[in-house]
């Protein structure tokens, strides 16, 4: 099986005039990932499990344990196209989970173990969810949800596999895979359903972005939820496509020192490491004895500064990358293969267009802000679930929008300008502000709200929440933090006498962005 999309490295031009997709027109992530390893590598390390101690899983492992657990959701009635909802921190039964789902042709449903009650209950329902395999902590905080469409709850701190496997069915490169719900920047959070061949658009970004990943001897890490889709597709899932043992451990509370341990002790070389935690990391000193050669990152701008200590401190590049929910990995900013300009998200990776686009579809002239749309990768989604009319405004003349403003130049590096929506880029996460508001409506002693992200010199944006109201904001940040999750909660709340509105009726969100 071949598996690099790009033979070598060259010049960014170059691989882009080189490069050309191909992918078969049978294809299932969970053989790719999993299986083609067991048959071929049965013992090859996949998986170096620091969540409980510490577990090397073999591919022959994920095997065993995913067909046995496609037995058990077989048996418990999940059929091809159910939804299976995987409520897990780093783990190895995380990809047993998403690998067991996949072999039924089931589509697999990463959840934030952060999320509270609320918010589990809204994509749990949204989608449908047949199944959900979680541990006591994750099953514990939807016990009491009412989910009609639920047969089977998973916990794997008590499950048995030790019943007959299920055999995998066969799927096309176009079947749905996967389901990955967005943050809800412009409402309620939108299901985006994923085909297998997805898998495919990530991996040329990821190979130039890591320096010609795979690299023998290489070991991955990233301290992002698996949850999310950079950790689960910009290395997690990358890694196990290509042999590379991957390690599994994310922090209850992110700790710099802790970090750089784990990639000494463990022989780390291939990172992926969000804004925030390099932020942090470049507060600690860096131990002695590091393998780290590429690290990739993205989210937000790193900043000059960032990436100076990247070259001067670790003796590597961050490369940073740019992608949605809907269509990840499309532009690059590689400095082995580019010459990078700080501050710019780079050139669209081999295999796919990227334009800055006015409110007309045409290209803007250079320097000018527009649109940026992407077309062309096997990364681009299939739909929101059961939300036609947001698929069909996600699409205009063949090019998916991103909702983000651009700029690019005469020789195709786009520089990142704002947003099209309200999103809030805070520590990694992407996080809409509807869903907190409708969270904090419903505290008595809210009157009305409007949530905004405010400059924070680590996190990237504070979520900030004015009020008019009596409630105390120890109160409200609490409130939240049970119902949707800590990384949603304010960090701070304002309160004020009234909100900016428009003639009619819709809160300025940016008038308190100031």
């Amino acid at each position: 099986m071949q598996r690099r999309t790009i033979a070598a490295l060259a010049s960014w031009a170059e691989m882009r005039a080189a490069f050309r997709w191909s992918i078969p027109e049978r294809f299932n992530i969970a053989h790719g990932c999993c299986d083609s390893w067991a048959e071929a590598e049965p013992d090859r390390t996949a998986i170096i499990d620091l969540s409980a101690g510490r577990r090397v899983w073999t591919y022959g492992d994920l095997k065993d344990a995913s067909d046995r657990l496609a037995g058990v959701l077989a048996r418990g009635g999940v059929r091809a196209g159910d939804r299976v909802a995987i409520l897990l921190p780093q783990c190895a039964e995380v990809m047993v989970a998403h690998f067991a789902a996949m072999k039924l042709g089931a589509v697999s449903l990463p959840l934030f173990t952060l999320f509270g009650p609320e918010a589990l209950d809204y994509r749990l329902r949204d989608s449908g969810a047949r199944a959900v395999v979680g541990d006591g902590a994750g099953l514990a905080r939807i016990a009491g949800l009412d989910l009609p469409d639920m047969a089977m709850r998973l916990d794997v701190e008590t499950w048995d596999l030790s019943g007959p496997p299920a055999p995998a069915v066969e799927t096309r490169a176009e079947d749905p895979g996967m389901m990955i719900y967005t943050s809800g920047t412009t409402g309620t959070p939108k299901g985006v359903l994923h085909a297998h061949r997805f898998l495919f658009g990530h991996l040329p970004c990821v190979e130039t972005a890591l320096e010609g990943f795979p690299v023998v001897g290489d070991v991955a890490w990233t301290p992002a939820d698996w949850a999310w889709i950079g950790g689960l597709m910009d290395l997690a899932m990358p890694s196990l496509w290509f042999g590379v043992p991957l390690v599994a451990k994310r922090f209850g509370k992110f700790d710099a020192a802790e970090a750089w341990d784990l990639m000494a002790r463990e022989g780390v070389s291939a990172a992926f490491l969000p804004p925030t935690a390099l932020k942090l990391m470049r507060q600690t000193a860096a131990p002695d004895g590091l393998r780290l050669r590429a690290v990739l990152s993205g989210g937000e701008a790193l900043g000059p500064d960032l990436l100076d200590w990247g070259r001067r401190t670790l003796g590597v590049s961050i490369n940073e990358i740019y992608g949605q929910t809907e269509c990840n990995l499309v532009l690059a900013a590689c400095s082995g293969t580019q010459d990078v300009r700080p501050g710019t998200l780079g050139r669209a990776v081999p295999g796919v267009e990227v334009a800055v686009q006015n409110a007309d579809g045409g290209d803007v002239a250079p320097g000018e802000t527009g649109e940026i749309c992407t077309r062309g990768s096997p990364a681009t989604f299939l739909r929101y679930w059961n939300k036609p009319d947001q698929t069909a405004a996600k699409w205009r003349g063949g090019w998916l929008r991103t909702g983000d403003l651009g700029r690019v130049e005469a020789d195709g590096v786009i520089t990142y300008v704002s947003r099209d929506d309200d999103v809030i880029n805070s520590a990694g996460y992407r996080i809409g502000p509807t869903e907190i508001e409708t969270c904090l409506m419903g505290h008595p002693g809210v009157t009305m709200c409007a949530v905004v992200g405010l400059p924070d010199p680590v996190r990237g944006e504070a979520v900030t929440a004015f009020v008019v109201g009596t409630a105390s904001e120890a109160e409200l940040i609490q409130w939240v933090r049970d119902r949707l999750s800590p990384h949603m909660a304010p960090r701070a709340v304002r309160f004020v006498d009234a909100l900016p509105m428009t003639a009619t009726g819709k809160i300025q969100r940016r008038d308190l962005r100031g």
